[in-house]
């Protein structure tokens, strides 16, 4: 149940309204925008909510059970940078959805919560799927019984970070393929299954995920980088891991840390029956 603020309360069952509706983004490396859809940019919670966007929203729907409640907002590309979109630094942004009093701004309610999920471009405009909290209810949790380690190279149940190595471009085919510098004394495949951080050029403050490392410095993406790689662009580079009990122990020394089960029964076991043997007198038993 929602606590008003009596004043805006009163206003709510005055007979004459004046009620606009507004978004808080939030991204995640800490650029916040806001949106409305009033004539005029709105001031409160220390965030500005500029009108000039042509931002609206679809129809809020609610649900008392634990179904995911999704809804959208839509507008122009004049605020939220094009370039920005096709990064990938929207994704997973925080958004708040308020009602405001336009005439009094310190008279607001928040209606929603969650986090954007797809976003789509039809010219200069954008539509942005924000998926409700209980979205995370859809998302597996615990670990998982599998050969293959459950957590992420440098998380705390691993015990291991790698140093980063910094390095730049120095040859490129494409988005996804292209070679750097310092990389030439590493065995082939360290960094494979490794992680990027974009320093520098389009990509800055951005990261992927590398799919494979060869010789002389030679790098492929799992996707295309989200802006046009460049010579020069420096960035931070992490050794690799593909999850492996025998990767965590002869490359990482942390065998002791392996999050996985090696010895589990594969298909073969599942679908075996039982061997028949001959007894003492000459007859079979199975």
């Amino acid at each position: 149940m929602r606590v008003l603020d009596p004043a805006f309360a009163a206003h709510l069952q005055g007979g004459i309204t004046t009620l606009a509706t507004c978004w808080r983004i939030a991204r995640r490396d800490g650029v916040v925008h806001g949106f409305t859809d009033h004539d005029r940019a709105l001031h409160f919670i220390e965030t500005e909510f500029r009108p000039e966007s042509g931002a609206k929203g679809s129809a809020l729907r609610a649900s008392a059970d634990l179904g995911v409640d999704n809804s959208e907002i839509e507008g122009l590309l004049s605020s939220i940078s094009a370039d920005d979109l096709n990064a990938g630094r929207y994704d997973g942004a925080a958004v708040e959805l308020y009602r405001v009093n336009w005439a009094a701004p310190s008279q607001h309610v928040l209606l929603k919560a969650g986090t954007i999920g797809e976003v789509t471009r039809v010219g200069a405009q954008f539509r942005a799927e924000i998926r409700g909290l209980s979205h995370q209810l859809d998302q597996p949790t615990g670990r998982l019984y599998q050969r293959l380690c459950d957590v992420n190279l440098g998380s705390d149940k691993c015990g291991i970070s790698p140093a980063f190595v910094s390095a730049a471009v120095t040859s490129l085919r494409n988005s996804q393929n292209f070679s750097a510098s310092s990389l030439d004394h590493y065995d082939d495949g360290w960094f494979s299954h490794g992680l990027i951080k974009w320093l520098s050029g389009a990509n800055a403050g951005l990261a992927a995920h590398v799919k494979n490392q060869a010789g002389a410095g030679a790098i492929s993406l799992w996707l295309p980088a989200g802006g046009p790689i460049k010579l020069g662009d420096a960035f931070e580079i992490q050794a690799g891991c593909d999850k492996r009990f025998a990767t965590c122990r002869e490359k990482f020394s942390n065998s002791v840390n392996f999050r996985g089960f090696p010895m589990m029964p594969g298909n073969d076991v599942a679908i075996s029956y039982p061997l028949r043997s001959e007894n003492n007198d000459g007859g079979k038993r199975s």
